[in-house]
């Protein structure tokens, strides 16, 4: 592959009420996929705090290049962010704009997460897109973990317990992909 391998964090938003421990975690993730030369794709938010967010203020810190996909129109996004590049994709949030990010992204790392991150593993699943789940982060990640979506059996949704291990796994996962 010729390109930077793109790889998207999906997570809770800030209205689930996520732990300071779980924005670490994302935050750490974010570090990790800057430090191994990926590049991050997150949602970028324009209301409030989310653990995508999180992961994109990480790759911030490791001077990775970041990429934000965010619903509506314009450039405007959450204060907090410090993003490279922003894509408004002109739809709106429960499908359209969850669908340009996770086809944006060789695979998919989620933590916790509530409607808006299983509608993201669910688009993944379909366009066969490797994911990757943090396992005692709660939401669908946790409910997922291990399993298939469908009697398809496309890919399992790989359970993990670290942000080094969701990094490594991720990656080698894109690697063998893209090998056959």
């Amino acid at each position: 592959m010729n390109r930077k391998i793109q790889i998207g964090v999906m997570g809770s938003a800030a209205d689930l009420n996520y732990s300071k421990e779980l924005e670490n975690l994302a935050e750490q993730i974010g570090y990790l996929i800057a430090k191994n030369n990926a590049t991050l794709i997150f949602g970028a938010e324009k209301d409030y705090d989310s653990l995508s967010t999180a992961a994109c203020r990480g790759a911030k810190k490791a001077g990775g290049m970041t990429v934000g996909i965010t619903y509506n129109r314009g450039l405007d996004i959450f204060e907090k962010e410090n993003v490279n590049v922003i894509i408004s994709t002109g739809l709106e949030r429960g499908g359209g704009r969850e669908t340009a990010l996770v086809l944006s992204c060789d695979g998919i790392i989620t933590i916790s997460g509530g409607s808006g991150t299983l509608t993201e593993i669910a688009i993944a699943y379909q366009a066969n897109i490797p994911i990757v789940a943090l396992k005692n982060t709660g939401g669908w990640s946790d409910k997922l973990y291990g399993h298939y979506l469908d009697e398809r059996k496309r890919l399992k949704i790989k359970g993990v317990d670290t942000a080094e291990e969701a990094v490594e796994t991720i990656i080698n996962l894109i690697k063998n992909k893209y090998e056959k």
